[in-house]
């Protein structure tokens, strides 16, 4: 099982990135799928999550209107559309598998069933 994530870099306030988190080893469109990031010095938190079947997005307040998650099952590829950005969106972004086809709004990575290894992403002027 891998989750790989690319897409990340240095961004500046009011910038976009696109992240990218390539699935392969599972069943990729049965799993709930979620975006968790750490800040340097804080702990995990929640972003944003997609569920499998019914396509049902969620988002953490912070980054409604400005982040659209999204699949794509044929190709087995999470993605996180990432708008406007601040300098408090500077983390190492994970993508994670739930444990079933639902989301999964933990801050605690034991709850996740498959975990990536993170893109940095930087924003700053």
């Amino acid at each position: 099982v891998q989750l790989l994530e690319f897409g990340g870099g240095l961004a500046q306030p009011g910038g976009s990135l696109r992240l990218s988190c390539a699935a392969s080893g599972f069943t990729f469109a049965t799993y709930g799928m979620n975006w968790v990031r750490q800040a340097p010095g804080n702990g995990l938190e929640w972003v944003s999550s997609i569920r499998s079947i019914t396509l049902s997005t969620y988002y953490q307040d912070s980054v409604k209107g400005r982040f659209t998650i999204s699949r794509d099952n044929a190709k087995n590829t999470l993605y996180l559309q990432m708008n406007n950005l601040q300098p408090e969106d500077t983390a190492v972004y994970f993508c994670a598998a739930s444990f079933g086809s639902h989301a999964t709004t933990s801050t605690m990575k034991e709850n996740y069933k498959y975990w990536g290894q993170g893109t940095q992403v930087t924003v700053s002027s």
